[in-house]
């Protein structure tokens, strides 16, 4: 879930600002988990998957190909990408009487050594992309992105900075951050990006995504969408947000039986890589 956005809504949908301005994920996962908030914990295995496709698809660049994360809050995909540790051990860390205890410097420096001694053999350079500047700020204290920019590129074109970085990207990846950014962003980050790059977008079945897949087809990457299952996102934070939801997916021509009306979103994964129309 992104930094985009306080307690309120948008387009029927419950927003979490108040977590993203904290100076540390504490709140973050004590605000989800009544929520059991766990498309990140879909998404690894697919992330895992992708990246160590489009690490070993050369691309006649030096060095491997970095993943920029959208929408990246606390790093938390970073954290699942990268090293031996589950949502679940995140939720239990970050809400334990031990962190609770501690200072967020004092947590930052917990989270470097716990990461460092997890890291995997195969890790990526990862990036991250929010406009949450506290949760970019602490996922790099704890060393879980190389970089981190808080671009609002919905509103303005990449920085200097991002626009320096996005010469090294390779894979693009995004778990329900689809309800806030929009075709912008990627038209943005795709007119600055040197190597081949694929996408992989876990997509609320509440939001069009037809606008992104043509923006990214003016960019040369044809879109897959996996239609034989859809990952469960988060509980309803309320009747208002299930109903909304219910009636967006029929707007949409989808059916909300067994999923939206069950209590819960639901999202649909997207893949992209480059190539024709297949």
């Amino acid at each position: 879930m992104g930094g985009l956005g306080s307690g309120g809504a948008t387009h029927g949908k419950s927003r979490f600002d108040d977590v993203y301005i904290q100076p540390d994920p504490r709140a973050y996962f004590t605000r989800l988990a009544p929520l059991d908030y766990e498309i990140p914990h879909h998404a690894q295995p697919v992330f895992r998957r992708l990246a160590a496709e489009r690490a070993a698809h050369g691309d006649g660049r030096p060095g491997g190909p970095v993943v920029l994360d959208l929408c990246c809050s606390y790093g938390i995909n970073a954290a699942l990408l990268n090293h031996e540790v589950t949502l679940a051990e995140l939720y239990e860390r970050y809400m334990s009487d031990t962190a609770r205890r501690m200072t967020s410097a004092q947590l930052a420096a917990w989270d470097r050594e716990f990461y460092a001694e997890r890291r995997r053999p195969d890790a990526l350079p990862v990036y991250g992309l929010d406009i949450a500047a506290p949760a970019v700020r602490y996922a790099r204290e704890a060393g879980l992105l190389e970089a981190g920019f808080t671009d609002d590129l919905e509103r303005v074109p990449p920085g200097p900075a991002l626009r320096g970085a996005l010469a090294e990207v390779g894979l693009i990846t995004l778990t329900g951050g689809g309800s806030y950014i929009t075709e912008r962003t990627f038209a943005a980050l795709l007119d600055g990006v040197r190597r081949p790059v694929w996408v992989s977008a876990f997509v609320l079945r509440t939001v069009s995504y037809e606008p992104v897949v043509r923006t990214l087809a003016a960019h040369g990457l044809h879109t897959t969408v996996d239609g034989s299952r859809t990952y469960p996102q988060r509980r309803f934070t309320d009747e208002r947000e299930r109903q909304h939801a219910i009636e967006a997916v029929r707007a949409l021509g989808g059916d909300p039986s067994g999923r939206e009306e069950e209590g819960r979103y639901h999202s649909v994964l997207y893949t992209s890589r480059p190539g024709p129309a297949r």
